[in-house]
């Protein structure tokens, strides 16, 4: 039986003319991929010039880090510190590191557009008329001032618990009770799409059960257009599993929608006990990477990216973090140390991308007729 093909791999055929446009008949060539179609993405909060996380004395050699591996950026676009002040928003900051990424053929998304975390906290006390009006002027307006530099962002975070939210008061969450959540999602999405029209507009949360699903099929039937869905899997308590997660793949690519794994994350030291429900909840001292523990996360690393590279449904998978600071809760769960070095699962993730799944450079010689035949992972090759 003939193996199906591998849905990232592909052939085509070339033809090789001369400045006369006959054939280049037997004529020696060297192909190289130039790209992947494929995202592999990670944040890129640390390369935004004075930015939290930022050190002048490591940005270039973080920046060296990350372009050696990821195609995707993530930045951020929360609203509580983008808008510190109503009416001055940090576009500058983002928009340069946007352009710079671009300029090194990386893709931008923007994260995100609406969230009830992180919302800011003087729209409290508003109006709901009056919430609402502010939500659709920093959506559009946002949406609108990165045309052309982000090209995709996630609309909205989290709306699966919207309506039942309870660790902080917050203004997005009160407008949810009262319209319900599928038209807090369609203000979203119909907001950001009528500013920015050429951008790609992901749903993303981080519930993978049915609930998720649920709102999907919502939104869906109610004719919001999504463009695709986004799946978080932070995994602090340890890694689901290949098996886990192609089950989660199959289930949320039923609905013909691309997938984005737009929040991946792995612990290189010890692993969060298993009781704790809330992420946020683990609160400790320190929170050290550990040699067993980098081995570890190379280890799982490795199997998880190839069960998401091995899914036709996936178009991206974003590592969240690069490095040890500045991460989320304060997990040892980057891919390069505090101090800068790299750890294995560093080494693992780029040997798959820019050797395993990256074709050439290889010699070749094209047929009587200047054809070439090039095999390999979709993208572009010279």
């Amino acid at each position: 039986m003939t193996p199906a093909p591998h849905p990232r791999r592909g052939a085509a055929t070339v033809r090789l003319t001369d400045a006369t446009g006959a054939p280049a008949a037997h004529e020696p060539v060297l192909v190289e991929q130039r790209s992947h179609a494929f995202g592999f993405g990670c944040t890129a909060f640390e390369l935004i010039p004075g930015g939290a996380a930022a050190d002048p004395a490591h940005t270039a050699r973080e920046a060296a880090q990350w372009l050696a591996v990821f195609n995707r950026a993530t930045l951020p676009l929360y609203w509580r510190w983008f808008e510190t002040v109503p009416g001055r928003p940090d576009t500058h900051r983002i928009a340069a590191t946007a352009r710079w990424l671009r300029g090194h053929g990386v893709r931008v998304k923007g994260h995100p557009l609406l969230w009830h975390t992180l919302a800011p906290e003087w729209l409290l006390g508003r109006s709901e008329r009056d919430v609402e009006n502010t939500v659709r002027a920093r959506i559009a307006r946002d949406a609108a001032a990165f045309s052309g530099i982000i090209e995709e962002f996630d609309a909205i975070n989290e709306a699966v618990i919207l309506p039942v939210f309870t660790a902080e008061d917050n203004a997005i969450t009160e407008l949810a009770k009262a319209r319900g959540r599928v038209e807090v999602v369609r203000l979203a999405f119909e907001t950001a799409r009528a500013a920015n029209p050429s951008a790609r507009l992901v749903l993303n949360d981080f519930n993978l059960s049915a609930e998720y699903e649920l709102l999907i099929e919502e939104c869906l039937a109610a004719g919001i257009e999504i463009d695709a869905l986004g799946l978080q899997t932070h995994m602090h308590q340890g890694y689901r599993g290949a098996e886990q997660v192609t089950e989660i793949l199959d289930r949320f690519g039923r609905f013909g929608l691309p997938l984005q794994l737009t929040e991946t994350s792995l612990v290189s030291g010890a692993l969060m006990p298993a009781e704790i429900v809330d992420l946020n909840d683990y609160v400790v001292d320190a929170w050290p990477s550990t040699p067993e523990g980098e081995e570890r996360q190379a280890r799982e690393l490795e199997a998880h990216y190839r069960a998401v590279w091995d899914h036709p449904a996936v178009e991206s998978i974003t590592w969240w973090g690069l490095q040890d600071r500045g991460q989320w809760l304060d997990a040892p769960a980057g891919l390069i140390r505090a101090d800068g070095t790299p750890k294995p699962s560093y080494d693992v993730l780029r040997d798959l991308v820019t050797r395993e799944w990256w074709s050439g450079p290889a010699a070749a010689v094209t047929d009587a007729d200047g054809n070439l035949r090039i095999e390999g992972a979709a993208g572009s090759t010279a």
